[in-house]
């Protein structure tokens, strides 16, 4: 069962996730929190597989939780959920510890799949965002995280 923690400070997006992968085989919504500061403190406590992680949002921003998660719960692997198809913030949350990064315009099961690609080991990245620069980004990291 791969457990996952929820951050992001839209209710909606969080209902909506939850039920998303709480209907999904094998999958554990454990928790969810309205911003980074209360994301860091559940991973902490929750210690959960996977953490889907907004960017944007009041207290502490998605990429302060991040290095906070990766510090504090090493196991968990975050996953940034964002709207934000650039270039720049990819790599920041990819600096940050993430080891993926999805666009909240995916199809559905690309969550789940990357929930599962995360806690298997493996990097979910966008292969579309406009930049050329993303792309060798991509080809430059190592196979086992492509």
């Amino acid at each position: 069962m791969t457990r996952v923690l929820l951050v992001d400070d839209h209710a909606l997006v969080r209902a909506g996730l939850a039920a998303l992968l709480g209907g999904a085989e094998r999958i554990e919504v454990v928790g969810a929190a309205a911003d980074g500061r209360e994301g860091v403190e559940l991973a902490v406590q929750l210690q959960p597989d996977v953490v889907l992680m907004d960017l944007s949002m009041p207290v502490m921003d998605g990429l302060a939780a991040t290095r906070l998660i990766r510090e504090a719960s090493p196991g968990s692997q975050v996953v940034v959920l964002t709207s934000f198809a650039d270039y720049h913030r990819g790599v920041q949350a990819l600096a940050a510890g993430a080891v993926g990064y999805l666009l909240k315009d995916c199809d559905p099961a690309d969550i789940i799949a990357a929930v599962r690609a995360a806690a298997g080991g493996t990097a979910p990245l966008p292969r579309n965002l406009p930049s050329p620069r993303w792309h060798e980004l991509v080809r430059q990291l190592p196979r086992q995280l492509r």
